[in-house]
């Protein structure tokens, strides 16, 4: 297993992420275990979840899964844990959103899903526009200095709101989001222009969801054609159909070098130096294996090549304004 720095933070993560969106709303508990025993075996020690993920069969059966498993003799020391708030819990209007009141009740009950007495890493599910920072970092500020946190993340943050952000923790000499996990993989590029620059030039680091974006950069087509049951098929029409033509492309290229499309996409992005580690959604633990592989798969500068011809940057490609000026 390989392993970084979470951004400009001195913790230490694997360069992968098992994310646990699947808990609860895809496998039950044991199937669950299953993915998080072959992860530590594989030197996996980053784990995401989120107190909605499997909340419409249950409170929060993700972290409950992953609670269950934490509680294994000496898994809670090795494991950097990640989890979220911003989305709502109930129809409490107040149970929801990022005021200091949800976002300190969210996070006792997540800590009392999990098992745990503390998260290393709290992610800001969303931006929360009708919250000012200064209230949401003294929530953050609080967790932190009774140890109920270790660090503060972000997710679907624009560029802006990082640098928003940011500037206000640094006025309250608070150390900020040093992580922000935003949908990245060959097909969905936009972080490219405004994300991925402040994120690099504020040292926080990335961490991309839906590195497959939903199956469909796992050998979809080949996986229609073979009758081969699972996400890539299940979101086939609105994945898979919008991008056909360059999704055959890649296929074809990927079998003409003797790799798997799961690996060179997981290889891509691990190949871009703004990530930290991509974020996997396994079902059965067998679904870890490509993503391990992808560790030890150098791409040179000629498949980057392809691969930017196949799935174009936005605009120009690069950062903003040259994406789209001169």
């Amino acid at each position: 297993m390989e392993y970084t720095r979470l951004g400009r933070t001195g913790l230490t993560v694997s360069r992968l992420c098992v994310g646990t969106m699947n808990f609860g709303w895809q496998i039950g508990e044991p199937e669950s275990h299953a993915v998080l025993d072959r992860a530590a075996d594989a030197g996996i020690n980053f784990v995401d979840t989120a107190n909605m993920y499997g909340r419409e069969t249950g409170d929060g059966l993700s972290e409950r899964f992953v609670g269950s498993w934490l509680d294994g003799p000496g898994r809670r020391d090795r494991m950097v844990l990640a989890t979220k708030v911003y989305a709502p819990m109930s129809d409490d209007p107040n149970d929801r959103g990022l005021s200091a009141r949800h976002i300190i009740a969210s996070c006792e009950a997540s800590l009392r899903r999990l098992r745990t007495e503390w998260i290393d890493l709290l992610q800001m599910h969303h931006v929360d526009r009708r919250t000012p920072w200064e209230e949401i970092w003294q929530a953050m500020e609080t967790l932190v200095a009774q140890g109920k946190v270790r660090y503060v993340g972000s997710s679907n943050f624009a560029g802006w709101h990082l640098a928003r952000a940011q500037a206000v923790a640094d006025r309250r000499h608070f150390l900020g989001i040093v992580s922000e996990q935003c949908k990245y993989n060959l097909v969905t590029r936009h972080v490219e222009m405004e994300v991925l620059p402040a994120a690099a030039d504020l040292g926080i680091g990335i961490l991309p969801y839906s590195p497959l974006h939903f199956g469909a950069l796992s050998g979809a087509l080949r996986k229609q054609r073979d009758g081969v049951p699972g996400r890539a098929v299940l979101h086939a029409p609105e994945r898979v159909a919008p991008h056909r033509e360059a999704i055959e492309r890649y296929e074809q290229w990927c079998a003409g070098i003797g790799q798997d499309p799961t690996t060179i996409a997981l290889a891509w992005l691990l190949s871009r130096p703004e990530v930290t580690a991509p974020v996997l959604g396994p079902r059965t633990a067998g679904q870890l294996d490509l993503p391990i592989t992808a560790l030890s798969t150098e791409l040179d500068a000629e498949a980057l090549a392809v691969l930017d011809d196949i799935f174009p940057p936005v605009g120009n490609g690069g950062p903003a304004p040259e994406a789209w000026a001169w």
